[in-house]
C-alpha cells in the first residue's frame, strides 16, 4: 500500500502532538500538581439546612496548622461563608456545592477552578504558599446579581 510522502509527515506530526499532550498532561499532574476537580458525593440542595455538615459551612481544622476542611455554599448571589482565613503551608481542601443553580468557583492566582452543581459536592484541595489575600469568585454567569459573588482567603504567617 502506497502512502503519499505529504499525508505520511502529517500523519508523524499527529503522533507527535498525541505523544507531546500525554507527557504535558503527566508533568502538569504530578510535577506541577495540577488536579481535576472531583465530585465527592451527592446531596440534596433543598435540604442543605438540615444537614450537619452544610447547616454551618465554614472552614474545619483537621490536623492543626497543617491540614483544614472548607465547607462552601454557593447560592444566589453569595458564597457561604465570604471570607476564609487559613495558615501558610496548609493543605485546603474545599467542598463546595450550590444550593439553587449552576455556579462556579475560581480562587484567583491559583489553579483551582470548578464547576458548583446543585446536587452534588465538588472537592479541589490546595496549599496557600505565601500569605496574603487570596480572591475567590463565580465564574458561572448565574444571573442578575453575579457579580456580587466573590469572597476572600486570608492566608496568614502561621503562629
Amino acid at each position: 500500500m502506497h502512502i503519499d510522502v505529504l499525508e505520511k509527515r502529517w500523519i508523524q506530526i499527529s503522533i507527535a502532538l498525541m505523544a507531546a499532550f500525554a507527557v504535558l498532561i503527566g508533568v502538569a499532574a504530578f510535577a506541577w500538581g495540577v488536579q481535576v476537580p472531583t465530585l465527592e458525593r451527592r446531596v440534596d440542595p433543598a435540604r442543605l439546612k438540615d444537614d450537619p455538615i452544610w447547616s454551618n459551612p465554614g472552614v474545619r481544622e483537621v490536623v492543626p496548622g497543617k491540614h483544614y476542611e472548607v465547607y462552601m455554599i454557593a447560592k444566589v448571589w453569595q458564597f457561604e461563608p465570604r471570607e476564609i482565613q487559613v495558615p501558610v503551608g496548609a493543605r485546603v481542601t474545599f467542598y463546595v456545592t450550590s444550593a439553587d443553580v449552576q455556579h462556579a468557583f475560581k480562587i484567583v492566582g491559583t489553579s483551582v477552578s470548578m464547576q458548583v452543581l446543585p446536587g452534588y459536592v465538588g472537592k479541589v484541595s490546595y496549599t496557600f504558599q505565601e500569605p496574603g489575600e487570596y480572591s475567590f469568585i463565580c465564574t458561572e454567569y448565574c444571573g442578575i446579581g453575579h457579580a456580587a459573588m466573590y469572597g476572600v482567603i486570608k492566608v496568614t504567617e502561621s503562629k
